[in-house]
């Protein structure tokens, strides 16, 4: 009732403002402008569910056309109606609605923010009609969500620094516990959800390589290499095969249900679901995002002038394709994700994974711990707060599991420092036939004229000069290839390592790069696709920075640092055992959790009990 009235009072001085503004429309009295309010709110309440419908039957034509009428139409007819109200024709009507949708969502905004329970209120709202039809059941659900790039020692120093307050609340009560797990290299999001959902993450060698074979460049965030990909990851018992739900996500872990999955968009059917149409429609959805989102923005632009001005380094240029992306993550897809999860929640899905990627973006562009960073998981914690508002009124009990895919760890980049990129450093030594395939702080470098893996004899004969250059730069840590008299080697400035029995002669070029590295370099070794040159950049232990091959000042990739320390958040009372040694370990235990409470059958067994 309160929300309600504050709807109506916001709205009557939005409604008020626009008539005041706009030439073409015009009031009595105050009364009337009241009234047109309220008139506006019972339309909108009555005829946005059926024109919802109605629109995502004719397709996404439909619903792009009603995203942008929709609005002007239902304040035409609540101005048409209303005594005391001239208008002078429907696109007096059109950007009224328009110009009043952008007052309203501020105006809510400032009435409102800080409010506790507003948001999961109008998600309960929107969902009620679940709540009529889904009859409840005892067995647990789980809602897994990954705060993508967030490494086990900041999110341990962001409890602390008080933005991340919900997961504080649920170790300080004792409720959950926190794990840090290790991501084998490449600690990229392909690479861990290829092992989270699947159990499969040897079939990703890196963010991005080159196959020989069919000549060409797999990209894991192009949806038709991600569904080539999970083509070769499926065994149809992926972690969400039985009723799971993928959101947001790379693969979709044999879901049923996989909703903005990058694997599978393209194997939709055409035209817009109807959760994507209700959230175009909905005056709390798109066009608030979009409100929100240019808040952000402007946000983005003052932080981003901040570090210019105050000489904070390391630091990159943040251009307009990151200020609109940034604007797209933290708000637009948030909240879309948010609405989603919600309504899966209320249908009564057993499991929920899904993958929020504010906290990485930011970080891979500001710095992973830089205060806008840190401030991404004010906005991801409040999503946590809400989704476990929604769990209290669903149709079953839910557990959260809060995980990342990999950290990330910082440093001025490989051209920033040295004023070339790594290609350019491999092509100045004669070669013209390299691909270099570079992920953060990783690169694995193919020869395409020489089919299958190419061994050091083999290089030194036709560049003698590459090698020697390599593991000579000051960038680079160090340099794995295979040999045909040793296997893997990995060559560094002074020394090398043989990884078959770990013979080292000269300096071991794996000092400082952690206990697991010969392990990950021994694993990488064998993996299809894997570069002919697999390269690291320097580490330097002490600050613990990095020199990504990419223009990112927050990396993940290779080895060295935060990057390849994630954390997993779990009820206290569901146990890790053994230490967490990569994704598919990860995997096998989650999988272990959801066969215990009952929302995933054991394989070959009956398949969960679902809500009546």
């Amino acid at each position: 009732m309160v929300r309600a009235l504050v709807t109506v009072i916001v709205g009557a001085m939005v409604t008020g403002v626009v008539i005041g503004l706009l030439p073409g429309i015009s009031a009595d009295d105050g009364w009337a402008v009241l009234t047109v309010a309220i008139v506006l709110g019972v339309l909108g309440a009555v005829l946005r569910p059926l024109l919802v419908t109605l629109l995502t039957r004719i397709g996404w034509a439909g619903v792009v056309a009603g995203w942008i009428v929709v609005q002007g139409l239902l304040v035409w007819i609540a101005l048409q109606v209303t005594p005391g109200i001239q208008v002078d024709g429907f696109w007096s009507a059109f950007w009224a609605s328009w110009l009043g949708a952008i007052l309203m969502s501020i105006g809510l905004w400032v009435v409102t923010a800080g409010q506790h329970g507003v948001a999961t209120r109008h998600l309960l709202r929107a969902n009620r009609r679940y709540r009529r039809s889904v009859a409840p059941t005892d067995v647990p659900g789980v809602i897994m969500i990954q705060i993508d790039g967030l490494s086990a020692p900041l999110t341990r120093w962001a409890i602390e620094t008080g933005n991340l307050p919900t997961i504080g609340r649920w170790l300080r009560t004792g409720s959950h516990t926190l794990t840090e797990w290790h991501a084998r290299m490449p600690a990229t999001t392909p690479a861990s959800q290829a092992g989270l959902l699947h159990g499969a993450s040897d079939r990703v060698p890196a963010f991005r390589w080159y196959e020989k074979t069919p000549g060409r460049l797999v990209v894991t965030n192009r949806p038709e290499d991600a569904a080539l990909v999970e083509s070769r990851l499926s065994n149809g018992r992926g972690l969400l095969a039985d009723g799971g739900v993928s959101v947001s996500n790379v693969f979709s872990g044999d879901a049923p249900t996989s909703l903005l999955t990058m694997s599978t968009v393209r194997g939709r059917r055409p035209g817009p679901a109807r959760y994507l149409s209700a959230y175009l429609l909905d005056p709390f959805g798109l066009t608030r995002s979009l409100v929100l989102a240019a808040g952000e923005i402007v946000k983005e632009l003052h932080q981003a002038r901040r570090q210019r001005l105050r000489g904070v380094e390391p630091r990159m240029h943040r251009d307009w394709r990151y200020v609109l992306l940034r604007g797209a993550t933290n708000v637009l897809l948030r909240n879309l994700n948010l609405t989603v999860i919600a309504e899966q929640m209320m249908r009564g899905a057993p499991a929920v994974f899904c993958d929020l990627v504010d906290y990485d973006e930011i970080a891979h562009h500001a710095g992973p711990a830089r205060p806008e960073a840190l401030a991404s998981l004010d906005g991801i914690d409040g999503v946590l707060a809400i989704l476990e508002e929604v769990a209290a009124a669903a149709p079953r009990p839910y557990r959260f599991v809060i995980l990342s895919d990999h950290g990330q760890s910082q440093g001025a980049t490989f051209r920033q420092r040295y004023g070339l990129t790594l290609e350019d450093l491999i092509r100045g030594q004669g070669t013209d036939d390299v691909v270099v395939a570079a992920g953060g702080n990783l690169a694995l470098v193919y020869f395409t004229r020489l089919p299958c893996r190419v061994t050091r004899e083999q290089i030194d004969k036709r560049y003698p000069e590459l090698l020697p250059t390599l593991t000579g730069h000051a960038g680079i840590g160090w340099v794995m290839v295979r040999s045909e008299a040793d296997g893997a080697v990995v060559l560094g400035p002074d020394g090398q390592r043989r990884l078959r029995d770990d013979h080292v002669d000269g300096t071991d070029p794996l000092a400082g790069f952690g206990p697991h590295a010969a392990d990950d370099l021994r694993r990488h070794d064998t993996l299809d696709h894997t570069g002919d040159l697999v390269i690291n950049s320097l580490f330097d232990p002490v600050t613990g920075e990095v020199a990504a091959f990419e223009e990112l000042i927050g990396c993940h990739g290779g080895l060295g640092g935060a990057q390849e320390q994630p954390v997993l958040v779990h009820p206290r009372e569901w146990r890790v055992t053994d230490p967490l040694i990569g994704s598919d370990a990860v995997h096998l235990v989650l999988c272990g959790w959801l066969e215990q409470v009952g929302c995933r059958s054991s394989a070959g067994g009956e398949p969960p009990r679902a809500p009546r």
